[in-house]
């Protein structure tokens, strides 16, 4: 259902951006849902890092605010996430998802920031 990409191995302070393509939801149904970007680091359980609703609302934790970028392209229903400024603790695996109505978690892309 949800295709993670864009993850690698980066320096603290740089940057990588993150796509999610959503292939098996239908226009009508991806256009309007509230889509989110989640990450679980090792034992840690799964956080929601940023939100953006149809109307392109978005909503970031406090960890990750002025720092993450959270768009999404219609057209190709598509959910980005820009990281800037990155940090050894944002070192995790990134999911997306339909925020509040999930689908099956897809393989989620590795993100390592080295110090």
């Amino acid at each position: 259902h949800l295709v993670e990409s864009g993850g690698d191995l980066v320096q603290t302070g740089g940057s990588l951006k993150l796509s999610c393509k959503a292939p098996r939801m239908i226009t009508s149904t991806f256009n309007p849902a509230t889509m989110g970007w989640y990450r679980q680091a090792p034992g840690k359980q799964r956080e929601l890092v940023a939100t953006i609703t149809g109307g392109r609302n978005t909503d970031y934790a406090e960890s990750v605010k002025g720092r993450f970028t959270i768009s999404r392209d219609n057209s190709r229903k598509t959910v980005y996430l820009q990281m800037n400024s990155l940090e050894p603790e944002d070192t995790a695996v990134y999911y997306c998802n339909r925020h509040g109505k999930e689908l099956p978690w897809g393989q989620g892309t590795q993100v390592t920031v080295a110090s």
